[in-house]
């Protein structure tokens, strides 16, 4: 764990904050704290921080929108905090640029894991060809995919699908951007096929396909990748 990370929580509640504030920096994070929208966007480009947990219920702005502004040039981690709990909302945040999202009232312990996977995730986008989970691997440059050091068959789709959940480990990506990544626009409802080829993949590189533990489904939502 990177105990010098800067989080920014951009949260109205107080209590919420405090809480926030001691929970992390007792993990050895460093973090800030805006009550606003405004100032949170402000703090984020004066301090260009890893991480921004950013609450959807904002009093001077909608967090979905403070979202978009957020992700037109920062690029790192975003885990949205929110007593919203619709799919729609959850799907709309994500599709905007969250990485993550936890209701309210959330689990702490819960919270830091999602924390260290998001920034562990960061780390290992750029500094990792090679994906290990589990049993299996991804060589990304060579396009190879093993199971107990044995070789995957897997088509060109199923590949493409793999790889684009286990680049984004820990991030839950939705049925709609994963339709538009792997098959493009016009496939973007076609969520049958979605769920056709993620059963294939759980198939392949799962234990037990009805247990899986690397593709996580989010009900209603998406799929999280796992590492385990």
């Amino acid at each position: 764990m990177n105990h010098k990370s800067l989080i920014l929580i951009i949260d109205d509640e107080p209590q919420i904050r405090k809480l926030l504030e001691i929970t992390l920096e007792s993990e050895g994070y460093k973090t800030l704290m805006a009550a606003t929208a405004h100032e949170g966007m402000a703090l984020a480009a004066g301090h260009q921080p890893d991480m921004i947990l950013l609450d959807l219920g904002l009093p001077d702005l909608d967090g979905q929108e403070v979202l978009k502004r957020l992700r037109e040039w920062y690029a790192a981690p975003i885990i949205m905090l929110t007593v919203k709990n619709t799919e729609s909302d959850i799907v709309t945040a994500l599709d905007h640029g969250a990485n993550d999202y936890m209701t309210k009232p959330f689990r702490t312990q819960e919270l830091l894991a999602r924390i260290r996977t998001g920034l562990r995730n960061v780390v290992t986008k750029t500094a990792q060809p090679l994906i290990v989970f589990g049993d299996c691997s991804i060589d990304v440059q060579a396009r190879v995919v093993k199971k107990a050091e044995q070789i995957i068959k897997l088509t060109a789709t199923e590949y493409a699908l793999l790889v684009l959940l286990a680049q984004n480990e820990g991030s839950v990506l939705t049925h709609q951007y994963l339709l538009k990544e792997v098959w493009g626009n016009a496939y973007a409802d076609q969520t049958q096929y979605l769920r056709v080829f993620v059963a294939q993949l759980r198939k392949k590189i799962e234990a037990d396909a009805n247990h899986p533990k690397y593709i996580i489904t989010e009900s209603g939502i998406g799929y999280r990748f796992n590492t385990g």
